[in-house]
Parts: C-alpha cells; structure tokens; sequence
C-alpha cells in the first residue's frame, strides 16, 4: 500500500512538473505583457517599455524564469509561498488567491451539496419508476438542463429571481392567479409520479400535494412571510416531525417504533432548546467556532437519545437520530439567521433589495455575525441554482443508470424472492451498490470544481479562482494564472487518488495490486 501510494504520487508530481513547465512556456508565448502600452502616446513610452521590461524579468529567458517561479512555490514547503505578484495591481498572488479560494470554496459547498442530494434522491426514484411518465419526464428535464448554457441561465435568473422577486417584495401584489395554479398542479404531478401506486393512491397523492403546495403559497403571500421570513419553533417542529419520519421510513421504516420515537424525542429535545438557544445567540457574540462546537453537541445528544431507545440496532436508531438533529439544528440557525431580515433589508447598502446579482458580499455591510452571515447567503443563492441546475443533472443520470443497473443484479432478485419488503430491498442492498460508481465521480467532480465555475464566477461577479483566471488572462498577468494551474492541477491529483482509495475501501473486490 505505501509502495503504490508513493509510486502515484511520484508520477503524479512528475506530470504537474511537466505541465506546469509547459504550460509556462506557451504562456510566455501568448501573452502580451505590454497591451496596455502599444495605444499610449506618452513622450516617454521607451522608458515605460524598459520599466515593464524589467518589472516582469522580461530579458531573462523564459526558461530560468520558469525555475525562479518554481523555486518561489517550492517555499511552500516550508511555510514561505512565493507565488509572484500580480503587475497590474502591484499584490502579492499569495493574497489574492487566499481571497478567491475561500469565496470559490463558499460558492461550490452549497451547490454540490444540494445538487448530490437532489440528484441521488431524484435518479433512484427514476430508476425505481422506470419507463413511467415520470421517468420520461425527469430523463427529458436531465438532457434538458445539462445542455443549457450557464451564461443564458445566469441571465434569467437575475432577471427573474432577482430583479422580479426583490420588486414583488416591495410591492407584493399578483396580477394572476394562473402561474400558481399551474405550480401547483405541476407539484401535484410530480409527486403522483415520484410515489406512484394504485390509481386510487396516484389520484389521493396528486390532490394532496397540490393543496399542500396551494396552501403554502397562500399563507406566504397572505401572511407577509416574504417581507418578514422566519421559521419560528412552530416551524421547527412541523418540518422536525415531518424529517423524522422521513428519515425513519429510509433508515429502518416506520414499524420499527423505538427509531421513531428516539427520532420524535430527539424534535422534541430540539424544540425545548429552541428558546435557551436564542438566548444564547442573542447575548453572546457567536462565530463559526461555537457553531461547531454546537453542532458537536447536537450530533452527541442524538446519537445518546439513539443508544437510548436502542431498538434491533441501535446503531442504527442513533445514525437516524442523527440525521434529524442535522435537519433540527438547520432549521433553528437558519431561523436565527433570518430573524436579522428587516435590519438587513434596510440597510443603505441593500436598500430594500436583499436579493444580490452580484458580489459575494455587499459593501459596507456594518453588522454582526448573523447579518454577515445572511449577506453571505443573498449573494449565494443565484449563483448557486445556476450550478446547481447543471450538476443536478449529471447526478440524476449517474445514480439512475448506476441503479437500473444493481436491480437487475441476481442478489436483488434472491432479496426479494426472500421475502424483504420493497423498501428494506432498495435502501438497504440495491442503494448502497449503486453510489459506489458515485464514489468515483463526486470527489472528483468537488474537488476540481474548486478550480472555480469560470462562466457563473464571471457573470455573477464573483470573485473566486474562476475569475482570478479570467481576469488574470485579460491583463497578461503570468504568476496568477501559473499559480491557478498549480492548484487545480494539484486538487485534480487529489481528487483522483481520493475516488481511488475511496472506491477500495466501499468495493471490497476491489484490490490496490489491481
């Protein structure tokens, strides 16, 4: 194992070294280091030449000022990074990219995230229903949504989550009825599809998601839940309820009653934290660092109320336990974070339009945590559906095929000739195969995106390692685009030797001398 780790990583640094090398050379070639200056009628344009000339190291063979550049990496070594500077601006690339990687990181947790949870969930179902309408119509919306250009999606999305939604908020007034009625049939249908059954339960599903759908919109519109957005403990229980027995039905199913009981305790536990926690937000001055520590204790408690009950497994009971005080201590951040709205709204620098088109951050944003926080999640939320439309796709399709390929497999056929029910048969034996080809695709996909999402980063203007690159290209700036091809080549060496190992350690047929 050590003798195969060593011999990837040697080859692999070998390659970085000669893409890098080459990569230089041909930069050196294709950037013209004085664009700025070949219009400029200045009197003195020689000296300007002669300085930039020197600036840039220019008479000195591209060659050796590719192992100068080297050397300067190779301090990272030994904590001295010396990735060059940027001409134009006179900054350290070091400091840029501290900048471009933390916005890029921020930018592409959210939507991978939400993506692979969607795109697993919604690919089994399909696979599940296959060749029903509602196959055909998640395949249909899959092709469609991965062949649609990300800079015309950014566009629509300004345009109508942003420009529209922040004008409806000012002045919440509908013209008609029609797009929510169609909303929610289309709900309706969706549903029908996804859970399937006798067409007396298809029919039962379709008018119970509709009026689920038309009754939500209605109490958001009615209640003035989008100039005032809040979850409140009310909320915090009914959609805690509803993620327990969810999480109950998947993990073990609902007839196994301690796991759903240790699943409703550990609601109940949330909802009587609900207030001494916002006591503590109030008068303590929170940061990331108590978040996690709060997110510790939570998954402790759970997975205490879970060894508790205990039940056939009760590793099994805690496991699900955990995933709804997950779901329980989203809801009450995400309420504290929102209860900071009106304040946000108001402020000069948002003026009453807390949707952003661009930006990672509002300038002159004078608030405490939470309101940096919430300014954070208003820049996020387009350029994240912008990603997260196309990557859903891809991870439809993966997990569909994946799984219309594990339930032809024989062991299903002997699982169910067995006797297991449906659900134990899908989550327990056909699921767990059928996200190993995942294995090899999500880290992969996580990691390079970290390269940065160079059209939505553009377009949304936000300032991350894909329009650093951009950027960088247009002012002929060499360091910073040698210092992006280093660290996406280096995280794309990474990301491959992580789906390797992580695929030998889920498939257990597969061996490292293989």
């Amino acid at each position: 194992m050590i003798r195969f780790i060593l011999r990837r990583l040697l080859s692999t640094a070998l390659v970085l070294l000669v893409v890098t090398f080459v990569l230089y050379l041909l930069l050196n070639v294709a950037l013209d280091f004085f664009w700025d200056l070949r219009a400029s009628t200045s009197p003195n344009i020689e000296a300007l030449y002669e300085s930039r000339r020197r600036l840039l190291d220019l008479d000195t063979p591209a060659i050796v000022r590719y192992f100068k550049w080297l050397a300067g990496v190779g301090g990272c070594a030994i904590g001295q990074c010396d990735f060059g500077i940027a001409w134009k601006s006179g900054q350290e690339v070091t400091d840029q990219l501290q900048g471009a990687i933390v916005n890029t990181i921020k930018l592409i947790t959210a939507s991978t995230l939400v993506a692979i949870i969607l795109g697993i969930a919604v690919g089994m179902i399909s696979a599940i229903r296959q060749y029903s309408g509602f196959d055909y119509f998640i395949t249909f919306v899959s092709f469609l949504l991965y062949s649609l250009p990300v800079f015309w999606v950014a566009v629509l999305l300004k345009q109508y989550g942003a420009i529209d939604i922040n004008n409806f908020i000012n002045d919440p007034t509908l013209e008609s009825w029609w797009p929510i009625i169609i909303g929610c049939v289309a709900m309706g249908l969706f549903w029908m599809g996804a859970l399937g059954g006798s067409a007396k339960r298809r029919v039962f599903t379709f008018a119970a998601a509709a009026v689920i759908t038309f009754g939500t919109i209605y109490y958001i519109l009615a209640s003035g839940w989008m100039q005032h957005p809040t979850i409140g403990l009310l909320g915090v229980v009914v959609i805690g309820v509803g993620a327990a027995i969810v999480m109950t039905y998947l993990s073990t199913g609902l007839k196994n009653r301690r796991v759903l009981y240790a699943s409703l305790t550990t609601v109940v536990v949330g909802a009587l934290l609900y207030w001494p926690l916002m006591n503590l937000f109030y008068y303590v001055d929170m940061n990331w660092l108590w978040m996690f520590g709060l997110f510790i204790v939570a998954i402790a408690v759970a997975v205490g109320i879970g060894l508790a009950f205990r039940g056939p497994d009760p590793w099994d009971t805690a496991r699900t336990t955990s995933f709804t005080a997950i779901i329980v201590a989203v809801l009450i951040f995400a309420d504290r974070v929102l209860q900071g709205w009106q304040e946000y709204s108001d402020d000069p620098a948002i003026n009453n339009r807390p949707i952003a088109t661009i930006g990672a951050s509002a300038p002159n944003i004078d608030g405490d945590f939470w309101i940096t926080n919430l300014d954070s999640f208003t820049h996020l939320l387009l350029p994240s559906i912008a990603l997260v439309l196309i990557s859903f796709a891809s991870y439809t399709r993966y997990t569909r095929g994946s799984m219309l390929e594990v339930l032809g497999q024989d062991y299903i056929r002997t699982a169910r000739a067995k006797g297991l029910n449906e659900r134990t048969v899908i989550m327990r034996h056909a699921m767990r195969n059928a996200l190993l080809p995942l294995a090899s695709v999500v880290p992969v996909d996580i990691i390079t995106m970290i390269g940065g999402a160079v059209i939505t980063e553009t377009i949304f203007g936000w300032n991350g390692m894909g329009k650093l690159f951009i950027d960088s290209l247009r002012q002929a700036e060499l360091d910073p685009v040698m210092a992006y091809i280093l660290i996406t080549g280096l995280l794309a060496i990474i990301a491959n030797l992580v789906a390797d190992f992580l695929y030998a350690v889920l498939d257990p047929r597969i061996r490292v001398n293989a």
